[in-house]
């Protein structure tokens, strides 16, 4: 007798053509963050494709947030396709914003480029791959007829790649995403097709500011030079901070082995009179630096952020008339989800049957939108599994791999099957 399982997986076999399809739809569609291109296109394209699938579709906007604004607006959509009962319920989610493009792609960024066995694009492994897998998944299991038990989510969320703060941030806010009404989140980021993320490392991003005094750019020595007490700062980071970083391991198992240490970048620096550009003649009396330091479970944020205060005060110490201001920018704990919860267990029996081999847990270098499932939704049972490689995201002639694809999908298939209460 053909089990449920069965003829799921010969229904993603039999409907690969049309993910390949729609995958290469969705890379076409430049939601370029920043600014916040195209959302809403996007987000109404995946909802017409969900209630075509069956799912009750819901748009839900970021109302109020001054990034929802008219010419940007922040636009999340939502899918329900209930089982025979409300719960248990599984909830699959994606972003579909992407960082703009860059230089160096040999093949253009949002066309629709299917080459051999790869779909090329910016977002095609990050995340509109994993997205695609995620609605095919539950589109899967309507068209080899199986009722599920429970009820299977699928959203599309904005902001991820600047926080998720309109994204999933807001639905959690809501009440849209809760413990009270999901058990399970499965967010297909991509990690590959045997491996599942279990957390990611914390985050403090903080502004480091020196302040001086201008004064003509020919007299310099009436001034205080800003930039060059910021110059003393970042050398103190190079040579005393970021060793000490380097030599602190994790024991979480993050991806690449580079990432299981503390890590310090500065991610952006601007100075002189007023951010003035180009020519002035004057010396610059304000500089400012973004610091994103990303700290382990082993850390705690209140040393974190004593660590980096310190070194700035050392660092500027006996410069006088050099002021300094310190402001947090964001932060995030560091989040694990148990080895043993029921969506590790069924992702890992699903990668096992289906990949033909054990999966790996890992965890992620950079922080993804479990961070707001667990601490506003409340949602202990999150990972992340999804097609593409991981090393991929964010570079030139970006892709994922057809077989991937379809092998994720299977994967995700298999796990709401068990997850939702769907027999195997």
């Amino acid at each position: 007798m053909t089990s449920d399982l069965d003829r799921v997986l010969a229904a993603v076999d039999a409907l690969a053509g049309e993910l390949v399809s729609f995958t290469a739809d969705l890379i076409a569609i430049p939601t370029v963050n920043p600014p916040g291109e195209a959302y809403e296109p996007c987000a109404r394209h995946i909802g017409d494709t969900l209630r075509g699938f069956g799912f009750e579709t819901r748009y839900y906007t970021a109302d109020g947030l001054p990034e929802h604004r008219p010419d940007y607006p922040r636009v999340n959509v939502v899918g329900v396709r209930r089982g025979r009962q409300a719960r248990p319920c599984v909830h699959l989610n994606g972003h579909l914003d992407v960082v703009p493009a860059g230089d160096g792609w040999t093949v253009e960024p949002f066309g629709r480029t299917v080459r051999g066995d790869r779909i090329y694009g910016r977002g095609s492994a990050d995340m509109k791959g994993g997205l695609a897998a995620a609605i095919f998944a539950a589109e899967a299991i309507r068209r080899a007829g199986v009722t599920l038990e429970g009820t299977v989510e699928v959203s599309a969320t904005v902001d991820e790649e600047s926080g998720g703060f309109a994204g999933v941030a807001w639905l959690a806010r809501q009440g849209v995403l809760s413990s009270d009404r999901q058990d399970f989140v499965i967010i297909p980021e991509p990690f590959g097709i045997d491996r599942i993320s279990v957390g990611h490392r914390g985050v403090y991003w903080s502004e480091v500011t020196t302040v001086g005094r201008t004064a003509h750019g020919s007299m310099p020595f009436f001034g205080i030079n800003a930039v060059d007490a910021m110059a003393a700062v970042l050398t103190g980071i190079q040579h005393e901070l970021a060793p000490a970083l380097a030599a602190r391991r994790t024991a979480m198992p993050v991806v690449p082995d580079g990432a299981r240490a503390a890590t310090l970048n500065v991610n952006g620096i601007r100075g002189g009179q007023a951010d003035v550009a180009g020519q002035t003649p004057c010396v610059p009396d304000r500089c400012a630096a973004v610091l994103d330091r990303r700290f382990l479970p082993e850390e705690s944020l209140t040393e974190v952020r004593a660590e980096i205060a310190g070194q700035v005060a050392r660092a500027l110490d006996g410069r006088h008339g050099v002021r300094h201001e310190l402001r947090d920018l964001m932060i995030v704990e560091p989040v694990r989800t148990p080895d043993d919860s029921p969506v590790v267990t069924a992702l890992a029996g699903a990668v096992r049957e289906i990949a033909g081999r054990p999966a790996q847990l890992v965890a992620s270098p950079g922080t993804y939108d479990q961070k707001h499932v667990k601490r506003i939704a409340g949602i202990d049972h999150c990972v992340a599994y999804g097609p593409g490689c991981l090393d991929l995201a964010h570079q030139p002639d970006e892709w994922v791999g057809i077989d991937d694809l379809v092998t994720s999908t299977k994967v995700l298939a298999a796990a709401v099957l068990q997850l939702a209460g769907g027999r195997r």
